[in-house]
């Protein structure tokens, strides 16, 4: 069953915000202190206090420094010291590619903002320490709850203007404005800010659809505070883990193209890595014939409509290409659900898909396949074929018991 992380931001977001709600979804906080602790000094605490915003319980995360270089937490750091503090701070590889797209991206922006080069960076509020810890927290958090899809709700920004270290800014501040490119926002005009930078870099940055929540059957709700009461509102992130139902899936998807004749055959595989990290629903690599007879590869990439800028950015970042083709197009999704099956060298997933209530595929996964067959030395077939006969065998048991 497709498990969906749904981020209800009715109240904007922030850092704080996103994992305070992910806290109180059930993300355990001493292990996120043990994912985190390369990325701590010393007397650095993360407190996670139950607090109220206008009458709803919410979670309020923070980052203290009781050392005695306490506030250091504040210094501005570029964008090149921060990566090289998560490439060295033990994190599972996806959660640190993750993070560090979107410190990329963000340096992206801030650079174009500032006219300045992208290495001459240096990130202000976003930079300090508890930020960080925002941003590769909620990251490793949101992995570790094991979704299978982002959405969100149209994001308010709040209004009026901010103090920054540049000065007093309109709200939402360029920065923020800039990462909202492709995403639908609005004020309700409560004023000061309501959406940070760092909760609109989260929230776009793993969300791959946006509107109403999709169906889904809840499971867990969580609320991360904000920092201050808002009057009229409650100043909280609400964060909702559930189940697609077993409903076909309708909607547009964006298709990406491009023809490439004179790249490193060996970066194909970063490509591919990198834009499905950043939010890419399925990327694929096609050998073609091109002009003047010279083979060359297509690269096919499906993604979300809203998510054109960060692809495009990407195919031309990451690879040689100086054009892009892009159409949106109609699809249709069938709905997925596991099951589990015990065969003769263990137990195996199998994938079903629906369509409506019939189930017209049954996948065995190949990991659960994989791995029986190298404990037990016998091919990935013969474990697979089990399963398939488990699978059918359940079936006819479970319709012989109907009669």
């Amino acid at each position: 069953m497709e498990k969906i992380l749904y981020l209800d931001c009715f109240s904007g977001a922030s850092g704080d915000m996103v994992l305070g709600a992910l806290i109180d979804l059930g993300v355990p906080l001493d292990g996120l202190r043990t994912a985190l602790a390369a990325l701590l000094p010393a007397g650095c605490e993360l407190t996670a206090e139950r607090v109220s915003r206008s009458g709803i319980g919410a979670i309020q995360f923070d980052v203290k420094e009781t050392g005695h270089d306490a506030g250091g937490h504040a210094r501005h750091r570029g964008l090149h010291e921060i990566l090289e503090m998560i490439a060295k701070s033990g994190l599972p590889e996806p959660v640190a590619s993750r993070a560090s797209l979107l410190f990329e991206r963000l340096g992206r922006v801030e650079a174009e903002i500032h006219q300045v080069p992208i290495e001459r960076v240096h990130f202000h509020e976003v930079g300090a320490l508890d930020s960080i810890v925002d941003i590769v927290g909620s990251v490793w958090a949101i992995d570790s709850l094991g979704v299978d899809r982002v959405s969100a709700s149209p994001l308010n920004t709040g209004s009026g203007t901010v103090a920054t270290a540049h000065g007093q800014l309109p709200v939402p501040a360029p920065a923020t404005i800039r990462l909202l490119e492709g995403a639908p926002a609005y004020s309700n005009g409560v004023q000061g800010e309501l959406l940070t930078p760092t909760g609109a870099l989260l929230v776009t940055g793993h969300a791959t659809s946006f509107g109403p929540m999709p169906a889904m059957t809840i499971r867990r709700t969580g609320y991360g505070a904000g920092q201050r009461q808002v009057p009229g509102q409650p100043n909280v992130l609400r964060a909702v883990l559930g189940e697609a139902t077993a409903s076909a899936d309708h909607g547009r998807v964006l298709v990406l193209e491009c023809n490439i004749d004179d790249m490193n055959p060996q970066f194909y595989g970063s490509l591919i890595e990198r834009l499905q990290a950043a939010g890419a629903l399925d990327a694929y690599l096609s050998p073609v014939q091109m002009k003047k007879n010279r083979p060359g590869t297509l690269v096919t990439v499906l993604a979300p409509v809203g998510l054109r800028e960060r692809m495009l950015d990407l195919l031309f970042r990451e690879s040689t290409t100086i054009g892009v083709r892009y159409h949106e197009s109609d699809r249709e999704c069938l709905s997925r659900e596991w099951t589990t099956v015990s065969t003769r060298f263990g137990a195996v997933r199998v994938k079903l898909a629906r369509r409506g209530t019939e189930v017209v595929n049954a996948a065995p996964e190949y990991e659960d396949c994989a791995a029986l067959a190298a404990e037990r030395n016998v091919p990935v077939r013969e474990v697979h074929a089990a399963a398939i006969h488990a699978y059918l065998e359940s079936q006819r048991e479970h319709t012989s018991h109907e009669r």
